[in-house]
């Protein structure tokens, strides 16, 4: 491994920090929702064309076995159903079903107002230095979904 810039690890180590409250506060969010944080989180990577198990397993950082778990639950309240995957007639897709979409619609809903009630008492500059900060942060997850 390249040794790397000091500056450029305490950098690295600070956002990690960061990243890691900033997922303790999101999954507080909906701490008096009806749908667990992994719950939700599963649902959200539903959104479009549904993923094979597969892939919400990786996303989630389980093993298949746990990730299928998540998937019956969700399918038992009617909110994903399992489906061939066009594109390879031997594997399946979870997709959302309309209360799904409406359960992740709700559940976005609520985060946003709480988020938007803690951002309200930021300084505008602060609150323009995390809007400038948003673009920053898509290029970074895009590099580690790659």
């Amino acid at each position: 491994m390249n040794e790397i810039d000091p500056q450029l690890e305490e950098l690295a180590s600070g956002f990690r920090e960061a990243l890691r409250h900033s997922v303790y506060l999101v999954r507080r969010l909906d701490a008096d929702g009806e749908l667990s944080a992994a719950q939700l989180s599963t649902l959200k990577m539903l959104l479009g064309e549904g993923q094979r198990v597969g892939e919400i397993a990786r996303n989630l950082g389980v093993r298949v076995p746990s990730a299928t778990e998540q998937i019956i639950k969700l399918e038992r309240a009617g909110l994903a159903r399992r489906e061939p995957d066009p594109a390879d007639s031997r594997a399946v897709r979870v997709i959302l079903t309309p209360e799904g979409r409406a359960a992740v619609d709700g559940a976005n809903k609520r985060r946003n107002q709480v988020m938007a009630d803690i951002l309200s008492g930021l300084t505008d500059q602060d609150r323009k230095a995390l809007a400038d900060a948003l673009p920053v942060i898509d290029k970074i997850n895009a590099s580690l979904q790659n």
